[in-house]
């Protein structure tokens, strides 16, 4: 299984197994990392599962969606090239080793 880490705004680093097939987004909230709150659950309707993807990892992950992009127009904290839901990014093989960062609002 891929390892993620997640860091959080604070800084504090979380390494987890992600089992393949599932949301980034599901993976954090099955492990209780903070800073993911999901109010929609998973339906890219919300933009409270924002966070900073490696950069590296761009391709692997894969090209965002036009609903994505337009939601994360309204983030709470800013958005950046490397801003993804993690809703809709879906744990693969190619993201073992990947870092995300949890903005500090959500």
């Amino acid at each position: 299984m891929p390892t993620i880490t997640f860091i959080t705004a604070e800084g504090k680093q979380h390494a987890v197994t992600a089992e393949i097939g599932r949301s980034v987004m599901e993976i954090a909230l099955e492990k209780n990392i903070p800073g993911v709150v999901a109010e929609c659950n998973g339906s890219a309707a919300c933009a409270t599962c924002h966070c900073y993807f490696d950069p590296a990892f761009a391709e692997a992950i894969g090209p965002i969606g036009e609903h994505e992009s337009d939601m994360l127009d309204f983030t709470a904290s800013p958005r950046r090239p490397e801003s993804r839901l993690s809703c809709q990014v879906r744990v693969a093989d190619a993201l073992d080793g990947v870092t995300v960062h949890i903005p500090a609002v959500q």
